[in-house]
C-alpha cells in the first residue's frame, strides 16, 4: 500500500479508537462486575464504562465515535479511573484530549521544573545547559551555563527570558561572536511556538521588543519560523577568549519545556575554555 494511502487519524477519532482498545482489555470481574452471562466481545461494554466514569453512554458512545471535539478534564479524569489506567496510559489519554493532567502531582519547583531535571543539569559538569519555556523564558540552569553567560539568578525573573536578553541586555548579547543568526533563529523559534492569539506575557514580551528594537521588530514582522534544534556557534568571554560550542534544543516529555544543551567538539580546546570559566578563580 502506498504510505499516501495511509489514514490519519485525527485526535477524536485516536481518542476513541484508544479508548476503545482500553475498554476492551478490560476483565468486568477487576472493576467489580459480573463477567458472567452472554458477552459477545471480551472487555467491557460501552454502557459498562460510562456507568463507571458517571457520565451518559450516549456521550461516552460519541467519545468513542470521535464525534467530541473536546471532553473535559473531569471526564477524562474519571475515564482514567473507570478504564484502570496506568500513568502512561492516563498521560496519552490527555495528549489525545489537547488537556493538561491536573492531577499530575509529580513535585516541581516554582518555575515547574522537576527535580530529577535539576539532578540532570548538575550532572552535566562539561555542558552548559539550560531549561527553558516555550517561548525562551529561563527556568533552571547549570553553574557553567552561567559561567557561559551570566548568572541567571541576578536578573530579575519577569526579565530572565533568553530571547530579551539577546536583544536587551548587552553583555549577553556579547557573548556571541556571530550574534545575528542567534538573534534571528531565536524570533523564528518563539513564532513557530506561538499561538494565536498570544498569550498576555507573550504578548508583552513582544510589545516591549518591538519598542525597543528595531532589528527585533523587523525580523518579527517578517513572519519566518524556525525549527532549528542543533547548530555551532561561536562564543566569547573576556576570560577565555573565542571558542566553538555545539548545542542541540531537545524537548522534555510532558512538561512543554526544553533542554538546551551545549557541548565542547572535540579538538577545538573549548572544553579548556569552559574549565577556565568554571574554575573558582573565574568572575
Amino acid at each position: 500500500m502506498a504510505s499516501d494511502s495511509i489514514p490519519v487519524p485525527d485526535g477524536p477519532s485516536e481518542l476513541g479508537a484508544f479508548l476503545r482498545a482500553r475498554r476492551g482489555e478490560l476483565d468486568p470481574t477487576t472493576v467489580g462486575l459480573d463477567g458472567t452471562g452472554n458477552r459477545r466481545v471480551r472487555g467491557l461494554r460501552r454502557e459498562e464504562v460510562a456507568q463507571l466514569a458517571m457520565i451518559s453512554t450516549d456521550y461516552y458512545t460519541r467519545l468513542e465515535q470521535g464525534r467530541v471535539a473536546s471532553a473535559s478534564g473531569d471526564v477524562l479524569d474519571a475515564l482514567a479511573s473507570a478504564l484502570r489506567l496506568v500513568k502512561d496510559e492516563r498521560n496519552y489519554l490527555y495528549k489525545l484530549a489537547n488537556k493538561n493532567d491536573l492531577h499530575d502531582h509529580q513535585p516541581r519547583d516554582a518555575e515547574g521544573v522537576r527535580p530529577q531535571t535539576h539532578q540532570l543539569l548538575e550532572n552535566l559538569h562539561d555542558s552548559p545547559a539550560i531549561v527553558l519555556s516555550r517561548y525562551l523564558d529561563v527556568l533552571a540552569w547549570n553553574q557553567l551555563a552561567a559561567a557561559v553567560f551570566k548568572d541567571f539568578a541576578t536578573v530579575r525573573r519577569n526579565e530572565r527570558n533568553f530571547l530579551r536578553m539577546l536583544f536587551l541586555d548587552a553583555d549577553f548579547r556579547g557573548r556571541f561572536v556571530d550574534w545575528e543568526p542567534v538573534a534571528r533563529a531565536a524570533v523564528g523559534f518563539v513564532r513557530a511556538s506561538a499561538d494565536a492569539p498570544f498569550e498576555p506575557g507573550l504578548a508583552k514580551l513582544i510589545g516591549e521588543l518591538s519598542l525597543a528594537d528595531a532589528d527585533f521588530r523587523t525580523w518579527w514582522a517578517e513572519r519566518h519560523p524556525s525549527y532549528t534544534a542543533f547548530a555551532t556557534r561561536t562564543y566569547t568571554h573576556p576570560l577565555a577568549g573565542p571558542y566553538l560550542l555545539d548545542w542541540q534544543l531537545l524537548r522534555l516529555p510532558d512538561d512543554d519545556q526544553l533542554l538546551l544543551v551545549m557541548t565542547a567538539p572535540p579538538g577545538t580546546g573549548s572544553l579548556e575554555a569552559l574549565h577556565r570559566l568554571d574554575s573558582p578563580n573565574a568572575t
